[in-house]
């Protein structure tokens, strides 16, 4: 399905590390097979990113093979000590994303920046430029990088190898900004992937939704963000 405000790019890097929130018991961390739903809807908040609107992620396709490397880490203990964990990193990883962005109408104090137009053509730039935050895999120490591209296109390693049960994961976290609620709940959903293809439900669809804690919303204001159109004045547009 071909939604409006649509792109489509390719995310790579040398490293990455989606966290299973179960294995961070004890230090150690083990990256998902595959990036979560929220990994990839902040990489696209990092491409270009207003509280006016609202990213989802419709489809990821894996092009490289899923290999996994584990690497010992002493990470920072600002309390002293010098503590050996053991991290599992995805490797050499090369992604298809397909998104597009909606307005968030659970935020009506936001309704003077909603310019669809503008939002969308500094999003293309944004993306064209490699985004406006830098990049990251999962993880700081995992840089990643992103580009326009036609999805579907190219040769990927699972085309034509059928389904992989890639079990219950973590799809992301409903956050009081995009509810409307004072709560704050995490998502989770059984993966399927088919020929090298994930098809990620909307948050809404998600029917495996458990609370984690009561949060109240961000406050925004005409006075504290920029609207759509001056920040295509910034960059220089119409």
């Amino acid at each position: 399905m071909k939604y409006k405000n649509e792109i489509e790019f390719e995310l790579f890097g040398d490293y990455a590390l989606f966290t299973d929130p179960l294995t961070k018991i004890g230090g150690e961390k083990l990256s998902y097979s595959v990036p979560t739903y929220q990994a990839l809807k902040g990489i696209v908040e990092s491409v270009y990113w207003k509280p006016t609107i609202m990213f989802v992620i419709d489809e990821l396709r894996v092009m490289k093979p899923i290999q996994m490397e584990s690497k010992g880490v002493r990470p920072i203990e600002y309390g002293g000590g010098n503590t050996l964990a053991h991290y599992t990193y995805l490797k050499d990883v090369h992604y298809q994303i397909r998104a597009h962005f909606e307005f968030n109408l659970n935020r009506p104090d936001l309704e003077f920046d909603r310019n669809e137009g503008k939002h969308y053509s500094i999003l293309k730039r944004s993306l064209e430029a490699g985004g406006r935050r830098d990049i990251f895999l999962g993880a700081r120490e995992c840089q990643g990088y992103v580009a326009p591209c036609e999805f579907g296109s190219g040769e990927g390693f699972y085309d034509k190898q059928g389904q992989y049960h890639l079990g219950t994961m973590v799809h992301g976290f409903n956050y009081p900004d995009e509810t409307g609620q004072n709560q704050l709940d995490v998502r989770l959903w059984s993966a399927v992937m088919e020929n090298g293809y994930l098809r990620f439900p909307r948050p809404e669809e998600c029917t495996m939704v458990r609370p984690i804690k009561e949060m109240e919303p961000k406050e925004f204001n005409p006075d504290s963000i920029q609207t759509a159109e001056q920040l295509l004045n910034d960059l220089g547009g119409e």
